[in-house]
């Protein structure tokens, strides 16, 4: 009998554990051990697993209708998510594009920004620029706009060069400035590259509120926001903003432009939205483009055999009441302050450590091979994936990240449990990654402790 898997996973040459169940923080594996989820698996699991009240969502609609296709029937469960979607978004951003992951919509914004302008009688407006360090979805389209180096480089001869501003990375500036002597110079890129290319060719700048999988939690300098909005309004280019990972309550808030009063043209959403409950994702339109669209060519070329799929609308829904009634959200200050704390306590015990960054419920952690020159581990050495599987050894998740700009940049990881977590639960999650942040400088203790003793 064939007992191999036939299932193509992240690495071939590694072996997983297979799940068996999860229920709140945890989840269990077929021999019985567990795992505390402590990045909600990709930043997803927003209210945690195993949730009784959603599986009986996902059960009462099945059984009614699993899927009808956009083209020829509308459905209850998706023109109620995009109702109360609406409502929590900010600003104007009322019209809601139902798809099945976070690439799709960016896929879908991209296509919208450039229909729009195409409707205001400007087709030469089609390029949507973005930042380096940063990360959109790994379809071609969305992988043209996103400035994660390790992912761009094997399909490189199939993208466009859209990333152009550098990122507001002030942990190690790419232009060698200082906040907030800067004066915010990585925004005033942005606009050097509009005026390079020409705003009469771009369409719209799409961007994360807070870097995630090529940053680990990367939270731009005060007033970083502010100005790029401006800059965008001023050379009429559209503002998207990608809160595929940090939407409903991840940083502290519904999204994370709320932090900064935002109000974007288009808005991407995912993961938290079905709390990985169902795959869904969306793009959020404003009504500012809607009007224009729909008195110009009535309608918007784009979509997927399952968007605005039933059931999954309606485990989206009961996700997004859930964090609601539940006021998940509300209760998140006081455990993020604790979670903050606890890992800047790690940061002064482990000279690995050279910076902690995040909000909410999103932290990166960036490890470094000196703390006082922020040198980077050299990278054959792979200290993420050290990190990753030792944690995982120990009983914790922790989600890996990687990119950088273009020059070397420490070994970095996010920590992201379940909006859900308790103030005890969280002491056991620091715990487990102060073990394993300590297994893994005795391993490399040549590389880190020597210099460290050299410094001090």
């Amino acid at each position: 009998m064939d007992d191999r898997s036939h299932v193509i996973k992240p690495d071939l040459l590694d072996k997983y554990p297979v799940v068996s169940h999860g229920k709140g923080i945890y989840l269990y594996d077929t021999d019985g051990k567990w795992y505390l989820d402590g990045c909600s698996g990709a930043l997803t699991a927003n209210i945690g697993h195993g949730n009784v009240s959603i599986a009986k969502t996902m059960r009462d609609q099945a059984s009614k209708v699993a899927f009808t296709y956009r083209s020829q029937f509308a459905n209850q469960p998706s023109e109620d998510l995009g109702r109360l979607l609406a409502h929590l978004s900010p600003g104007d951003l009322n019209w809601v594009f139902l798809v099945n992951s976070g690439s799709e919509a960016t896929e879908t914004a991209m296509k919208i920004a450039v229909q729009y302008w195409q409707t205001k009688g400007r087709p030469l407006k089609n390029r949507v620029i973005s930042r380096w360090m940063s990360y959109h979805g790994i379809t071609l389209g969305a992988l043209s706009v996103s400035g994660h180096t390790a992912r761009r480089k094997p399909f490189s001869p199939l993208l466009y060069d859209y990333p152009v501003a550098p990122p507001p990375y002030c942990y190690r500036c790419p232009l060698e400035q200082r906040h907030p002597e800067c004066n915010l110079l990585c925004a005033r890129e942005l606009e050097r590259s509009i005026q390079l290319i020409g705003p009469e060719n771009i369409a719209a700048f799409i961007f994360e509120p807070v870097i995630g999988a090529s940053g680990a939690a990367v939270v731009p300098p005060d007033g970083y926001h502010e100005k790029i909005a401006e800059i965008c309004r001023r050379y009429e280019v559209l503002l998207i903003t990608d809160e595929v990972m940090t939407g409903f309550g991840r940083t502290g808030r519904m999204f994370a432009v709320e932090h900064w009063g935002l109000e974007p043209d288009l808005m991407i959403i995912g993961k938290g939205l079905s709390g990985g409950y169902a795959p869904i994702a969306a793009t959020m339109v404003s009504d500012r483009l809607m009007d224009e669209i729909i008195t110009g060519i009535g309608g918007i070329m784009a979509g997927h055999t399952f968007s605005a799929n039933p059931l999954s609308s309606a485990v989206a829904l009961s996700v997004v009441r859930y964090l609601r009634n539940h006021e998940i959200i509300e209760k998140l200050d006081k455990k993020s302050r604790y979670l903050e704390k606890s890992l800047r306590w790690l940061a002064h015990k482990h000279p690995s450590v050279g910076d902690i960054r995040g909000l909410g419920m999103m932290w990166g952690v960036e490890l470094v091979s000196h703390y006082m020159t922020k040198e980077p581990f050299d990278a054959k050495m792979n200290v993420t994936a050290m990190v990753v599987k030792q944690a995982m050894e120990n009983g914790l998740i922790i989600y890996g990240c990687g990119g950088g700009f273009v020059g070397p940049a420490g070994a970095t990881f996010m920590i992201g449990p379940p909006l859900t977590i308790t103030k005890r639960e969280i002491s056991m999650l620091i715990g487990l990654l102060d073990l394993t942040l300590s297994q893994v400088e005795a391993r490399l203790v040549n590389d880190i402790t020597n210099r460290y003793e050299e410094s001090i």
